[in-house]
């Protein structure tokens, strides 16, 4: 099956790493598409074409502001991303409490190794 166009959904936007750079430098709030090209160290064209592509997903929103057009993360478009992830945190947690629980295990048997090898040096 073919892959999906990058500006089909949050989930191909953002797998592009510079996307996701502009996702984080907006949480600091909005911006010329010339502050995101030069705090990115990327081209105009570039940054103008990567903000297209979160606007048409619905991850940025974009206002006029005299000459200038600021663009704003609007993070409602990450609502799939988050509620696909979410399975995976029982996971996590799960994970980690076994993880905890192996390790208090340890601590015990540690303990307990160290009680008898004291008690054996007396």
């Amino acid at each position: 099956m073919a892959r999906a166009a990058t500006t089909s959904d949050a989930f191909n936007a953002i797998a592009e790493p510079q996307r996701r750079d502009i996702l984080i430098l907006l949480r600091g709030g909005e911006r010329p598409a010339g502050d995101v090209a030069r705090d990115l160290g990327m081209s105009q064209p570039q940054a103008s074409k990567h903000l297209r592509v979160l606007r048409e997903v619905g991850l940025v929103q974009v206002r006029g502001d005299g000459k200038q057009r600021l663009y704003d993360l609007d993070a409602r478009g990450l609502q799939p991303v988050r509620e696909w992830l979410g399975g995976f945190e029982q996971f996590w947690n799960d994970s980690f409490d076994r993880l905890d629980e192996y390790v208090q295990e340890l601590k015990q048997t540690r303990r307990k190794e160290q009680a008898d090898g004291d008690g054996s040096q007396r």
